[in-house]
């Protein structure tokens, strides 16, 4: 079986949780022995065709940054250098005159118009994954930006054969926002790689590391996100002082790219600026080693599709601390793996810390359970099964159908 996917962006261009997730899901999907092209935006670091991990890689276009008052032109700039990368390589495949299955493999709406252009010229069946909507992000529709963006969706959407969502939240959400019926989506959750967390990292060293966040005696708690609305950066800064009145020397550490003035000017508002860190985007070699020394990991989302940074947490061995929304829900169990608190309320959100913080002995039970649990449901091998799965499906439907 041969898989075109589209992404517009794959490591290590990482911009959201596309990249990793379109990145891992390929190569699990090669080593099931399935051929799988991955035609993506170029990266500067990188060359523009390359085989990494058995997927092959196709990078097209100019250096993507996108911006509001731009986006949309670069976006269709990218389309169309993928579909004019794309269109020869399935070309050469239906020339080849094997009767091994061709699949085209979409994820989110900036791949749409050439995914679209694809399946109507080739005649091949198109799956999409959608990761979030533009209403879920933004909480309605308010620009012509936005409209246009869920307007693609829905595009997408429709042109799918089977649409895959990760969560049960998301098949609702793509349901009641996006029309796509209930028996065209199939529920696949993300997946980590567990084993990335279990390298050797000697006790002086980790000392050492966590001394650049923390003195020896500060609990840590890690956020881990894009800096924007939706994921919840400003209800952890009002839960902080709640937390220091109990816990007064806890430190808090915020991991995401993304604009951050606002937020720093709030943290100096609540008095809380020597108990904030804004690090920005680090690496995951650093990245993978901060989880490893920190005492909590909080995701207080006021939307979320899924939450694969929870994921990371959990299988780093963190205890973690959630809000309700959204798939977050669905990946952490109350009492069991974490705590879920009340989305958008900062008194919640404090009593989940400070439960890890000052019941460590319970925390650290949850969190061993937690490690477990993502080993065994969401590994990338199950996932990639999984994925197979609605592969089969959505061929063997295209070759009783008339329009193949």
């Amino acid at each position: 079986m041969r898989i075109l996917m589209l992404s517009w962006e794959y490591p290590p261009r990482i911009v959201g949780g596309i990249a990793r997730h379109v990145q891992e899901l390929s190569e699990a999907l090669a080593q099931l022995g399935m051929e799988v092209h991955v035609v993506t935006a170029v990266h500067p670091e990188t060359p523009a065709e390359a085989v990494e991990n058995g997927v092959v890689l196709h990078r097209v276009g100019v250096p993507f940054t996108p911006s509001p008052a731009t986006l949309l032109e670069q976006v269709y700039a990218l389309n169309a250098a993928i579909e004019s990368r794309a269109a020869p390589l399935l070309s050469e495949w239906l020339r080849s005159g094997k009767r091994r299955p061709i699949l085209i493999h979409a994820h989110d709406w900036l791949v749409e118009p050439a995914a679209r252009a694809l399946k109507h010229h080739f005649k091949l069946p198109l799956l999409a994954t959608l990761h979030a909507t533009e209403h879920g992000r933004h909480g309605g529709l308010h620009t012509d930006l936005s409209r246009t963006i869920s307007h693609h969706e829905w595009q997408l959407g429709y042109e799918a054969w089977r649409v895959i969502v990760c969560s049960h939240f998301m098949r609702d959400e793509v349901h009641h926002i996006l029309s796509v019926p209930y028996d065209k989506m199939d529920v696949i959750p993300n997946g980590i790689r567990a084993e990335k967390f279990a390298f050797e990292f000697p006790q002086s060293e980790r000392v050492a590391f966590r001394a650049r966040f923390a003195l020896p005696d500060q609990p840590l708690i890690l956020f881990v996100g894009r800096l924007v609305r939706e994921k919840g950066i400003q209800v952890l800064l009002q839960a902080m002082p709640i937390v220091k009145a109990y816990v007064p020397q806890a430190k808090l550490v915020i991991v995401g790219g993304g604009w951050r003035a606002h937020l720093e000017a709030f943290a100096r508002f609540l008095r809380m600026e020597s108990s904030v860190c804004f690090t920005g985007f680090i690496p995951d070699e650093e990245l993978l080693r901060l989880y490893r020394v920190v005492d909590v990991a909080v995701y207080p989302s006021l939307y979320e599709p899924f939450g694969i940074v929870a994921l990371e947490a959990m299988a780093a061995g963190v205890p973690v601390v959630v809000s309700d929304a959204g798939g977050l829900k669905e990946v952490v169990q109350h009492e069991r793996t974490g705590l879920i608190t009340w989305a958008g309320n900062a008194e919640s959100l404090a009593w989940g810390i400070l439960r890890v913080l000052q019941e460590p002995r319970g925390a650290r039970q949850r969190a061993e359970r937690a490690r477990r649990a993502v080993q065994h449901q969401f590994n990338w091998a199950r996932i990639a099964r999984q994925t197979r799965q609605v592969y089969r499906l959505v061929w063997q439907q295209y070759r009783q159908s008339g329009w193949s």
